[in-house]
């Protein structure tokens, strides 16, 4: 039987990885070599935390990218197997492989699943608390331990997975309150790990003991660009002496140019002059404008989360994710140094190194779209006919769909892989919660 289970949980993850497959390499973002080096260099980077690299690095081992997207796929679809069994009493092989199946080719969770980023914790983080909140007695202890220590590692390896959880615990508050014995301290367990690892990552990466240290400096651009903070600015300067009053003339701008850019405020001051880890620099003064920001305009921030939330929601194709930007700077490099040859030629011989990934695979996009419209009354109704937990795990994709696209949206930036990361839980959980016929 054991064979049998191992053998329906890794069937599932190589379906939920066919695009690296069909690549011919793990999918990756720009952001990856950064990830890759924090532990290829090894390098402490200002603007993340230091997990996901060392999880890459776990699997990788200098050999080949291989291993983490392998391990990202046997480990989402061995949530899916718990999730099975904890909402019908018992998971059956073929049943698996055809949710995986069906995941795999009508849903955006593929492309979460085969790329090297953080973003596949965010569903993991979702399942993850949804079983240990739930679970009950289908779950053995070994693997209720497993889930805390996997769900306090999604939750530390983005921030914006802090606050998704702590949403999603105040809905089993909820859900106890009405009529569902949810294990409130086993989901607040795995939030604490995280927040306790992240305070000691960057006590002693960054000496300073703090969640975020330079977070201000993020939330700062998507406030000028959304407008309050930039009318905060031009109203106060330049008596406020903030080193961005130089810079009022040029803002609003766009969030990510103004973090990233090479000529923006932030990497560049008034002089001409490079300002290296600018967004680092700038942070301080980045908390002391948003606080004031809110002070002094907290409906107006609202109303661009609001909107920004709104935008989102309706954002969750695939493509910005498939294409090669900034990969000869920021990922060639950390293969060429960090692994053998051989994965470096794998590397420039992928359809995505040599731009023809997207392409051929947005054309998906219209499919997946129609999957996530029609599961929306499927699941309602599943839910509602279902039996035990359906209408709780319905309830708990809902709103972790609504808070990541208010925390993603309203606090960064709507962007398509954002709301793929997550969208596809909605098909998956009516799937899950489909009522099924019981022999006599």
């Amino acid at each position: 039987m054991r064979i049998s289970v191992f053998s329906a949980v890794l069937a599932g993850a190589l379906l939920l990885i066919w695009p690296a497959f069909f690549n011919g390499y793990p999918l990756l973002f720009s952001d990856s070599g950064a990830f890759l080096h924090q532990t290829l260099g090894p390098l402490m980077l200002w603007d993340k935390p230091y997990i996901y690299g060392p999880f890459l690095h776990a699997f990788h081992w200098r050999i080949s990218l291989w291993g983490p997207v392998i391990a990202q796929g046997l480990i989402l679809s061995h949530l899916l197997w718990l999730t099975q069994r904890v909402l019908r009493g018992h998971a059956a092989p073929l049943w698996h492989m055809g949710l995986c199946a069906f995941a795999a080719l009508a849903t955006a969770a593929p492309f979460s699943a085969a790329l090297l980023m953080p973003d596949i914790f965010a569903p993991i983080v979702v399942l993850g608390l949804f079983l240990l909140g739930f679970g009950g007695a289908a779950l053995t202890r070994l693997e209720r331990g497993y889930l805390v220590a996997l769900v306090a590692l999604g939750i530390a390896a983005h921030l914006v997975h802090l606050p998704l959880a702590l949403g999603l615990w105040v809905i089993a508050l909820l859900l106890r309150v009405w009529r569902y014995p949810a294990r409130l301290f086993a989901m607040a367990l795995p939030v604490v790990i995280a927040v306790a690892v992240l305070f000691v990552t960057n006590t002693i990466g960054h000496g300073r003991f703090a969640l975020s240290p330079h977070g201000a400096s993020f939330m700062l651009a998507r406030l000028q660009e959304d407008g309050p903070a930039t009318a905060l600015l031009k109203a106060r300067c330049p008596d406020a002496g903030w080193y961005l009053c130089a810079f009022t003339d040029r803002l609003p701008m766009p969030a990510n140019d103004f973090l990233w850019a090479p000529d923006s405020p932030v990497n560049r001051n008034a002089t001409g002059q490079p300002r290296f880890l600018g967004g680092m620099m700038l942070a301080p003064e980045a908390g002391q404008i948003v606080t004031e920001t809110l002070r002094a305009d907290p409906l107006g921030v609202a109303r661009a989360m609001a909107g920004n939330a709104l935008v989102q929601l309706g954002s969750f194709g695939i493509g910005d994710t498939l294409d090669e930007a900034h990969f000869t700077v920021a990922i060639r490099p950390r293969i060429a140094e960090g692994f053998p040859a051989r994965e470096l030629a794998a590397f420039d011989q992928a359809r995505q190194a040599q731009s023809l990934l997207k392409d051929a695979l947005t054309p998906l996009n219209p499919l997946y779209l129609l999957v996530v419209l029609l599961a929306l009354p499927v699941l309602a109704w599943a839910a509602w006919r279902g039996q035990g937990l359906a209408l709780a795990l319905a309830l708990f994709v809902l709103a972790a769909v609504l808070g990541n696209a208010l925390i993603c949206g309203g606090l960064s930036a709507p962007h398509p892989r954002y709301g793929a990361r997550i969208m596809w839980l909605l098909p998956v959980a009516a799937w899950l919660c489909w009522p099924r016929r019981r022999k006599a």
